[in-house]
């Protein structure tokens, strides 16, 4: 698995140096340097790297929203280092706090931790079999072309099936209308929001009780749409 870490710090020094490490023991970095670039990003983020103190929107206001459409591990960084302030952090969606200057060696050691208790947990679930996706009671079998939600077979279209199989192949990841359109259409992307959104509705309709209120297919506003992991 390639895992992507989201890296958040508003000291470019600081910034610069945790992608070298990260670099280095094989991950994809993304980087931000304020609380609303990482909003806007986590959503492609394996994990998420935050500073508490940065301007726009600070390192716990972020991370109280991004607990609103991921529940990627969140460690936050900090040169705050009383109890005060860890229990905040970890109180507000926070998985980890580490105290600046860091070591390295533990912060990779942290990261790689809190990675495989995502895992483990059914974060990133893999099936056992190839082409086989699950997500609460709904299943995709690629290699029949059959979608099954909760013991009975609905019909897709192709566009919404090829639609439903981009997101739920990629659970939990945020795609836009333009990243859906340009991977299921193969053309390029120009005012495509609303085609998409109609695509959407027609299977939310299909896979879930009650459209108004979806459980796998979630809208994530201003960012796009993905399939969530269901226990």
């Amino acid at each position: 698995m390639d895992y992507r870490i989201l890296i958040c710090d508003d000291d470019e020094d600081i910034l610069n140096a945790l992608e070298i490490y990260l670099r280095q023991e094989g991950y994809g970095v993304i980087k931000a340097t304020n609380g609303g670039e990482a909003i806007q990003a986590a959503g492609n983020a394996h994990l998420v790297l935050l500073d508490v103190m940065m301007p726009v929107t600070d390192g716990i206001r972020a991370a109280v929203k991004i607990r609103e459409f991921s529940n990627v591990p969140i460690i936050f960084l900090s040169a705050k280092s009383e109890d005060t302030d860890r229990i905040l952090g970890l109180n507000m969606g926070g998985d980890d706090y580490i105290t600046k200057p860091f070591n390295p060696v533990e912060l990779l050691a942290r990261v790689k931790a809190a990675l495989r208790r995502y895992a483990r947990l059914g974060g990133m679930k893999e099936t056992s079999e190839k082409g086989m996706y699950q997500t609460g009671g709904l299943v995709m079998d690629d290699n029949k072309k059959r979608v099954v939600v909760d013991g009975e077979e609905v019909n897709l279209t192709a566009l919404e099936y090829n639609i439903l199989h981009l997101l739920i192949s990629n659970m939990d990841k945020v795609f836009t209308s333009g990243q859906i359109y340009e991977s299921v259409w193969n053309e390029p992307a120009f005012h495509v929001s609303k085609t998409i959104s109609v695509h959407i509705r027609h299977i939310r309709e299909k896979i879930e009780i009650n459209p108004k209120e979806p459980r796998y297919l979630k809208v994530v506003y201003g960012l796009g749409y993905k399939v969530v992991n269901v226990k």
